[in-house]
């Protein structure tokens, strides 16, 4: 009797549990949780919205190549946002400055603690750079040229990231061998402007390009794969911790070689161009991309190396220099047969490459075309690679953002 007694009174406890927990605040209604947070959409700043959609990927026009790598397919695509332009040198430069003040304050021990006893770095404290505790940041000795010079090796990113695919393929309770922490060097190469070119005089755009103000609104270059996807990762968490109030979003990314491709033509299905014509020049013979439209002529169409990154007029998406001015990285690893195997809905194919890996594991797929190159690259459908630890003084990237919800037309 006293068994049942015990037994009568956990069960007693039990309805109490549940109905202390809200059971009875909705009159027994199905209502769901309520006091959810609000969500009413974003609008990234310098991004723009791309709609769902169905495209025909592929080659728009005749594959001079006869390489038969851009086999044509129909596929849909969920809505997201892109840059409206490729990342620009100032844009990047605020992420190198961020990782250098981090060191900063690091050793200063600048930190304050949050509300839950974590540590953080107080972003409100100046950094005198001129202290002698942080010389060991600059170069020493006989490194040390041309007075106190920040040592670029020095600015190493750290980050961990899921992969997803794995999780949903693998046991799920082994959590710490599906947290892959990565690091890089994020300070872009900029002697590839002399590696890239034998018997060139490039030397003033290595020693200028990426810090002179002349260049601020020009796309980065020197960039390979791993950096882009260290300040994709930073511009996420840079979002975050300065929308605390706001529900966490998806995170900015590189764009899948497809969304690239259905962004590039700007709404119109199977057009050879962003433009949507089958031409390179408009009617009055203005080119209308930055590309090598001629043997040995690299300046007619108005820029010799890159160009601004606005430069040119945009596509009916609002996208400017989707052909030609660089290259850009998409997150996409490059597979010769890539069309023939992939999904028909959000297709795509990802592979991390370890250090030790083959070559051909470590291609990565680039598209649009660049400022050196001939106009077949510049199409809609032609798919390209690089490897991804290689940096190249006509790749740069823009960022992507899937979209949550059906249409953003849902929201007005």
């Amino acid at each position: 009797m006293k068994k049942v007694g015990i037994a009568l009174l956990g069960i007693f406890g039990v309805l109490v549990l549940f109905s202390s927990c809200g059971g009875n605040s909705e009159g027994g209604q199905l209502t769901g949780v309520l006091e959810r947070p609000k969500w009413n959409g974003i609008n990234p700043y310098g991004m723009v919205y791309i709609p769902s959609g169905q495209l025909h990927i592929g080659q728009s026009d005749q594959d001079i190549f006869n390489s038969h790598i851009q086999r044509p397919r129909s596929i849909s695509i969920s809505g997201f946002f892109m840059d409206d332009t490729e990342i620009t040198n100032n844009e990047y430069r605020q992420f190198v400055n961020w990782v250098k003040d981090s060191l900063g304050h690091v050793m200063m021990e600048d930190y304050i603690e949050d509300d839950y006893g974590n540590e953080k770095i107080d972003w409100d404290l100046e950094l005198d750079w001129s202290d002698e505790l942080l010389d060991d940041l600059y170069y020493q000795g006989e490194e040390a040229f041309n007075g106190r010079e920040f040592d670029v090796r020095k600015l190493v990113y750290e980050y961990s990231w899921k992969d997803w695919k794995k999780i949903a393929s693998s046991d799920f309770n082994d959590r710490l061998a599906n947290i892959n922490k990565e690091e890089a060097q994020i300070y872009p190469d900029t002697l590839c402007w002399i590696r890239d070119f034998a018997y060139s005089y490039n030397e003033p755009f290595a020693r200028n390009y990426f810090w002179h103000p002349s260049f601020d609104d020009y796309p980065v270059v020197g960039i390979d794969w791993k950096k882009a996807n260290a300040f994709t990762h930073w511009r996420s968490k840079f979002w975050d911790d300065n929308r605390p109030d706001e529900v966490h979003t998806e995170a900015f990314r590189l764009p899948t070689e497809y969304e690239w491709e259905y962004a590039a033509r700007g709404g119109h299905d199977m057009a050879p161009y962003p433009w949507g014509g089958y031409y390179v020049r408009n009617a009055k013979g203005c080119l209308l991309a930055n590309f090598k439209p001629g043997r040995g002529n690299y300046p007619e169409d108005g820029g010799q190396y890159t160009v601004r990154a606005d430069a040119y007029f945009p596509n009916d998406y609002g996208l400017y220099n989707m052909a030609g001015n660089v290259s850009e990285w998409t997150i996409t690893a490059y597979f010769d047969n890539a069309n023939n195997i992939v999904h028909d809905m959000n297709p795509d194919i990802r592979y991390d490459a370890a250090v030790d890996d083959p070559p051909t594991y470590k291609r990565k797929v680039i598209r649009g075309g660049s400022w050196k190159d001939v106009y077949y690259y510049l199409q809609t459908g032609t798919r390209s690679w690089e490897y991804q630890d290689t940096n190249k003084s006509y790749i740069g990237f823009r960022c992507a953002l899937t979209f949550l919800g059906r249409s953003i037309n849902d929201f007005k």
